[in-house]
């Protein structure tokens, strides 16, 4: 026996040596993003980082050169007021032309501004959006979708499992990203506004009379005590309204992405609902879900309403009082004319501006820190699961150990205890010691509810709590055929492959397995995705969708074979020869199938596919032969016989062909 130990839900082998599993480092694709810091970097210190930082500086650079125009915008607005107040001066040679001159300037650069450099701005920002989002979702979609079956361990948590995993991936991801880009541009702004501002200023200062302790900048201290005196007070209010944002957004989300996935669940189970005249349960079932999100959102306008009107009174206070302030004193005792006037005011103004950008984009803000919240919970998750052992021993028993052996051995059991989340959970299925050699059928019967199904996905490395020893035969390939088969947007020949890429086999090949399966009319359809609009999920039955995966047995030829009432949408001949078609293509695979059925079906000549079963019955399984059946010409003759005959060889015959019935 070979000792590789495998953790549940992965194909990975760990050595074992000196008494314990030796541990690979728990890392992901999203390891580096379980922390707000952490997830707003990744991209820009990944293998993209050539074309996050070029990105960057480009928007960084244009967005001090729109602070720069801020700064002529200032100017400008001082010039063209300036040539309307002194229009009727007699030192004015020229007022309509001056007057003109200045408004083509202005209008010119708000034109320079805001079509160049803010359009210019806003493209390179949506690429970098574009590209930081598709990076986020490639890294989270390679995390989910790995050989450890993240996917599935992630939302079998019970109370750490995240809700609508779509969601987050989707909408989370693009609206985090969206609002990190700006904020960060809304910092940058900031900074070199208050450089290219601030110089400004301090070019234009002045003394003012009463505080000539200051000296020529006077001017510039007051402006910047006015803006430090304002703007911090109210960004107080600011956060404390954002953070209520923050708390009503994650709960809308939340609230919205049940809503969605209750939807996008009627639509895969609506032929359900519809059998079952179940319209008015699930109406009422939406109606409460969509209460959930009402409410919220009535809570979320009175606080986005409060916002809106704090943001107004802050901003005309600030533009007409605040900015106009601080070179009033100036102003009134000569200092400067009302052209410096002018533009120092729309300085202080652009200054106040930039410095309350925080407050302005608060609500941003809260977004992004409520989409942040569920990307960075989902990578946490992530990370969570990448020892399935210690995770599934935090909420109950998970003991169980997965092993080779000489194939010459078959499969396994030994001492098997299934078992429920709790650590206090009595095992429902115990298994104390199976075999399944090679090239044997077993027939795997039960009453609805006893465990089967959950001993199959325990087979499979797929049921989470338990102990026990499974020992796989070595260099065997394995195949589980689930009852509910869901098809993915892919072409025919993506489908038969499954789960190989379709490069790995030539389409002769994947043609032969169609027709065997009993599906030759699709042959000619190999690279469709879609046939009359339809995909394949749409377009297939339930028992065509079943001879699909029967398709893939014959295309793959595994040698342990699952199957999970793999024929339960199949009719009787159409099951018959589904075994038949695995019986003439996969010599010597071994066989563990769950059915419905009360006796294993036989071939249409009458002969067992099946050579024992295992039976589960008050929380235990036994195994044990099939009685062999008769030849079908001794069990005619006997049939025919009168009773008289029924002496010596042939009325042991008879005796065994009624136990044989009887059983």
């Amino acid at each position: 026996m070979i000792e590789n130990v495998f953790r549940p839900g992965t194909t990975r082998p760990e050595a074992k040596g000196n008494g314990s599993i030796a541990k690979p480092p728990l890392r992901t694709p999203v390891s580096a993003m379980v922390s707000f810091w952490g997830l707003m970097r990744a991209y820009w210190f990944s293998d993209k980082w050539k074309e996050a930082w070029s990105l960057t500086l480009v928007v960084a650079f244009l967005t001090a050169l729109s602070s720069k125009a801020g700064v002529w915008f200032a100017e400008a607005s001082g010039e063209l007021i300036n040539s309307i107040a002194y229009f009727h001066s007699s030192t004015s040679d020229a007022p309509l032309a001056t007057l003109l001159g200045h408004a083509a300037f202005l209008v010119a650069l708000v034109v320079f501004k805001d079509a160049g450099i803010t359009g210019t701005k806003s493209f390179v920002s949506a690429t970098l959006h574009r590209r930081w989002r598709g990076w986020l979702n490639g890294r989270f979609n390679d995390a989910l979708l790995d050989a450890n079956h993240t996917h599935f361990h992630a939302q079998n948590g019970a109370d750490t499992a995240p809700d609508n995993i779509d969601q987050r991936v989707q909408e989370s991801i693009k609206g985090m990203t969206g609002g990190a880009i700006g904020l960060a541009m809304g910092v940058m702004a900031v900074a070199s506004s208050i450089f290219f501002v601030g110089q400004k200023l301090l070019e234009t200062s002045t003394e003012i009379r009463g505080f000539e302790f200051l000296g020529e900048y006077g001017s510039v201290v007051f402006a910047l005590l006015a803006v430090a005196a304002y703007v911090p007070a109210n960004t107080w209010i600011a956060v404390k309204l954002g953070g209520m944002l923050e708390r009503l957004s994650i709960r809308m989300q939340k609230a919205e992405g049940s809503y969605r996935g209750e939807l996008s669940t009627l639509l895969r189970r609506s032929f359900h609902v519809a059998s079952a005249h179940g319209e008015a349960v699930q109406r009422n079932m939406h109606e409460r879900l969509y209460t959930e999100i009402d409410r919220t959102w009535g809570r979320l306008n009175w606080v986005n309403a409060g916002y809106g009107s704090f943001e107004r009174i802050y901003n005309f206070v600030g533009a007409r009082v605040i900015a106009y302030a601080p070179g009033l004193l100036p102003f009134i005792h000569g200092r400067i004319d009302l052209k410096g006037y002018i533009t120092g005011a729309e300085l202080v103004n652009s200054l106040i501006s930039q410095c309350s950008w925080f407050i302005h984009v608060m609500p941003a803000i809260a977004t992004l820190r409520a989409n942040s919240r569920r990307v960075i919970d989902l990578a946490q998750a992530i990370e969570g699961v990448q020892d399935p052992v210690e995770f599934y021993r935090r909420t109950g028993e998970c003991d169980f150990r997965y092993i080779t052996q000489n194939p010459v051995f078959g499969l396994s059991i030994q001492n098997l205890r299934l078992s429920h989340q709790g650590r206090d959970s009595e095992p429902f299925l115990i298994c104390e010691r199976l075999g399944f050699r090679r090239g044997e059928w077993t027939f795997l019967r039960g009453e609805s509810g006893c465990g089967k199904t959950s001993l199959i996905k325990a087979l499979n490395r797929l049921w989470p709590y338990g102990r026990g020893t499974i020992a796989f035969p070595q260099g065997v390939a394995s195949f589980y055929a689930a009852q509910e088969v869901k098809l993915p947007p892919v072409t025919l020949k993506e489908l038969v492959c499954l789960p190989e890429a379709q490069d790995n086999h030539n389409d002769a090949t994947v043609a032969a397995a169609l027709y065997k399966a009993g599906l030759g009319e699709f042959i000619g359809h190999l690279g469709d995705e879609a046939r009359a609009g339809k995909s394949w999920d749409q377009l297939l039955s339930g028992g065509q969708k079943q001879k699909l995966v029967l398709a893939r047995i014959v295309l793959h030829q595994p040698g342990l074979l699952f199957l999970d009432e793999a024929t339960g949408a199949l009719d009787p001949e159409s099951k018959i020869a589904f075994y038949q078609t695995i019986r003439d293509n996969c010599p010597g695979v071994t066989v563990i199938s769950v059915m419905h059925e009360s006796a294993p079906p036989r071939s249409a000549a009458g002969e067992e596919f099946y050579h024992s079963v295992l039976t589960i019955a008050d929380g235990m399984a036994t195994k044990e032969p099939l009685t062999p059946a008769l030849p079908a010409e001794l069990t005619e003759i006997l049939t025919q016989q009168p009773p008289i005959l029924a002496d010596g060889w042939l009325g042991l015959a008879r005796r065994r062909l009624k136990t044989a019935r009887s059983n």
